[in-house]
């Protein structure tokens, strides 16, 4: 039976919280923020234990609670890359889809799970709010499972309810979930990543399956797709810019393959009006990352559009998105899966997005580049078009030489030079 807390000030975490766990939590928008807030208080009296972090969307970790805390990531998004920067966070390269694999085996530890939801319905179940992804497996296998039901949380649909049995721990709170903003770029880069939108959008046929990634770009993208009719969307997660859409009557999801009528997610990652058009909304569902990133469904969908983003691309097509100037800012990801995906899928588009330079604190660098200065996140082998403001570069079934070619022809036209000389090498 669970124990109900009509507030904070009675939880101890010391009772279930023991030196050495390992806890998890929903990521982005759905960290439960009181019970995070309350954990790191109370990291002292604990001890020493770690905690599994995905993207963070607020600051309630910071470097300096690593005096009694280790961090383990999948990624470095959001707030994770100072902690990164300060030594305290350690990287988990891999992908995906095997998380929850890694959880339900044991070879990434969760003991408590702590966990936002909103509150039950007339049948006393709760949805999971604004995230299934891998938190549905850390559930399943935590020692402890303590809930935030928050009554700003919206009600979503899924295949996943909760109820009280479920639950070791409640504690009720109204505060607003975390938020992740969308960004404004200054007019220079706000026309360039409009370029590389467009071409992007160019590719894209009615009636698509769109999978989308998280940032400034991909919203760009999404926001140059009004004029198309009965888009879908399978994705590991979606923002504001999906809602929109979805609003207008341009993502209907009626000619997917599977999941019709449906936009199925991992996670709401956006604003309040997102989940604010989420909350019972049955048109928008939840699922865990073995449906939203199974490569057999994915392969399925006709037209299974895969649109990512990368630090860089080297002249073969190899994808380094998680390394910038030394410092861990992204991940393996989904990627690997989704583009896998799109390429199986009879008319689908396996693409990465990027524009072709960024600015550094040493001036301005090319992003395609004659070799990587970060991993190798995705492979060559993996590589399907990349496109850049100054056009689209197929490099699906073409031989090393004719990918130089088509990779140079993307670049920036000042970095084209210094990328032939290195060809000619």
């Amino acid at each position: 039976m669970s124990e109900v807390l009509d507030g904070i000030g009675r939880l101890d975490l010391t009772a279930y919280v023991r030196p050495g766990d390992t806890a998890v939590w929903g990521q982005a928008c759905a960290e439960p923020l009181t019970l995070t807030e309350r954990l790191i208080e109370q990291r002292a009296a604990i001890g020493g234990f770690r905690c599994f972090l995905g993207v963070t969307a607020s600051g309630t970790i910071r470097p300096e609670h690593g005096d009694h805390v280790s961090f383990l990531s999948y990624c470095g998004s959001g707030g994770n890359r100072a902690l990164h920067r300060a030594g305290v966070l350690d990287i988990l390269p891999c992908h995906y889809s095997t998380l929850p694999d890694l959880i339900e085996s044991g070879t990434l530890p969760v003991d408590v799970a702590l966990v936002q939801l909103p509150p039950a319905d007339a049948a006393g179940r709760h949805s999971l709010g604004l995230a299934d992804d891998y938190l549905s497996a850390a559930i399943d296998r935590a020692r402890v499972v303590i809930a935030e039901v928050n009554d700003q949380v919206p009600w979503t649909y899924g295949t996943r309810t909760l109820t009280g049995a479920d639950l070791d721990v409640i504690v009720y709170t109204s505060r607003p979930p975390a938020e992740i903003l969308r960004s404004e770029p200054g007019d220079a880069e706000r026309r360039v990543a409009g370029r590389v939108a467009d071409h992007v959008a160019d590719l894209i046929e009615d009636g698509a399956t769109l999978q989308l990634g998280l940032g400034a770009l991909p919203e760009a993208i999404v926001a140059r797709l009004a004029g198309r009719r009965d888009l879908g969307v399978h994705s590991g997660l979606i923002g504001d810019a999906v809602a929109d859409l979805m609003e207008a009557g341009v993502i209907t999801g009626a000619r997917k393959t599977f999941d019709r009528g449906r936009t199925v997610t991992g996670a709401l990652m956006g604003t309040s009006r997102l989940f604010g058009y989420a909350h019972r909304n049955p048109a928008i569902e939840l699922r865990d990352t073995r449906r939203t990133h199974d490569p057999e469904v994915l392969a399925a969908h006709d037209r299974f559009v895969a649109i990512n983003s990368a630090i860089e691309v080297d002249l073969s097509g190899q994808v380094n998105a998680e390394v910038a100037a030394g410092s861990y800012v992204g991940a393996v990801g989904g990627a690997a899966d989704f583009l896998r995906g799109a390429a199986r899928s009879r008319g689908g588009l396996p693409i990465v997005a990027l524009t072709s330079t960024a600015k550094t604190s040493t001036g301005t660098v090319s992003r395609i580049v004659a070799k990587l200065s970060g991993p190798v996140s995705t492979s060559r082998a993996d590589a399907g078009l990349i496109v850049t403001e100054y056009g689209v570069a197929d490099l699906r079934g073409q031989p090393l030489e004719e990918r130089r070619a088509r990779m140079i022809a993307i670049a920036h036209p000042d970095h084209r030079p210094a990328l032939e000389k290195e060809c000619s090498r």
